[in-house]
């Protein structure tokens, strides 16, 4: 490559207090500098938003470093090899990457994530059922969630990229699965394309009563995403010995102050003691080891169709800030990614 390359990027204008606004983000041009020897310039060509991405924008201490004001947004993209000073990679070549919300990024070559075949399986799978979110599915239920067959499995956002990979590799280890989702069509998803055995709308007026008659038996497993309401109606119908992977608290990322009401911190600890629950949360690095495991299993059930997954596209890089306010708002229908340029 002999010219510089003009490129567009996002980046963090302003910290949030609540609601992320579009003002809090800010489109940029830059030239970017020639690849050295070892790196890859990539071109993006598909950008995952993720719930995640709320909790950069902090200051707080988390298990990620916050972003700068003007540091480009973070996130895992879906790219081709542009140029290459690295022997293992070739112009043209699909990857999977940490590219950031940009057209281009340059990156060493040693750092990519995986190479990825566009014939065997779509490209975007690798940003949602066939990577981060759909590893982290796998990782919670194997490592902490175990359910067993006959068992009762509950998880929110359930037409999600997460929650409907759990419930459908649940259902696959012979679990009684209950989805829950926000709005009919959403819950008409859950039960009738990816089917879970029960699916409720948590915007029900009745929605606990609803959730306590689908599981007469208690619950033995809830996957976490969400907390807010669900979590409310979820933990008097908890079994002894019940699971509880912790993996998200999406209800809450906007929230700018602690919830109002009493206490209910001895009350959960007492339900904790008395009925040997496990709470455990995570992310999905933390189990790692699993990762080719799972490369192997999701990828011959996707292939087989025992698997199946919905993808929301938002198309262009400038609208990836409104993608991600309208993902914390609960606006997306299966797993939201960004289509970057053509």
């Amino acid at each position: 490559m002999t010219t510089a390359v003009r490129n567009r990027r996002i980046v963090l204008a302003a910290r949030p207090q609540g609601e992320p606004k579009p003002s809090d983000f800010r489109l940029e041009t830059e030239i970017l500098p020639l690849p050295r020897k070892g790196q890859v310039l990539l071109r993006n060509r598909w950008l995952s938003l993720d719930p995640y991405m709320r909790g950069r924008m902090n200051a707080g201490r988390s298990y990620a470093p916050p972003l700068e004001i003007g540091e480009t947004f973070v996130g895992a993209t879906v790219a081709q090899v542009a140029e290459s000073l690295h022997p293992e990679w070739a112009p043209g070549d699909w990857v999977l990457a940490y590219g950031g919300w940009q057209d281009y990024a340059i990156v060493d070559g040693d750092a990519l994530q995986r190479r990825l075949d566009p014939d065997a399986l779509p490209v975007t799978t690798a940003l949602g059922v066939y990577g981060m979110p759909g590893f982290t599915a796998y990782a919670g239920l194997h490592e902490i969630g175990k359910p067993k067959p006959g068992e009762t499995l509950v998880v929110a956002a359930a037409s999600g990229p997460v929650g409907a990979t759990v419930g459908q590799i649940a259902k696959l280890q012979g679990a009684r699965t209950i989805g829950i989702a926000g709005g009919e069509a959403k819950v008409a998803h859950v039960r009738d394309e990816l089917g879970f055995d029960v699916a409720l709308d948590h915007r029900a007026p009745d929605f606990a009563e609803r959730l306590a008659a689908a599981a007469p038996d208690g619950i033995d497993v809830y996957f976490e995403n969400v907390g807010g309401k669900v979590f409310d109606a979820v933990l008097p119908l908890l079994n002894d010995f019940a699971r509880i992977p912790v993996c998200g608290l999406v209800a809450h990322y906007n929230d700018a102050e602690p919830p109002p009401g009493p206490d209910r911190v001895p009350q959960l600890m007492g339900l904790i003691l008395s009925r040997h629950l496990t709470v455990r949360g995570f992310i999905q690095a933390d189990f790692i080891g699993l990762y080719p495991e799972f490369l192997r299993e999701m990828g011959g059930w996707l292939r087989e169709g025992r698997i199946r997954y919905r993808e929301d596209i938002v198309e262009g890089l400038e609208n990836a800030p409104q993608g991600l306010i309208g993902l914390l708002r609960g606006e997306n229908f299966g797993k939201r990614i960004v289509r970057i340029g053509d």
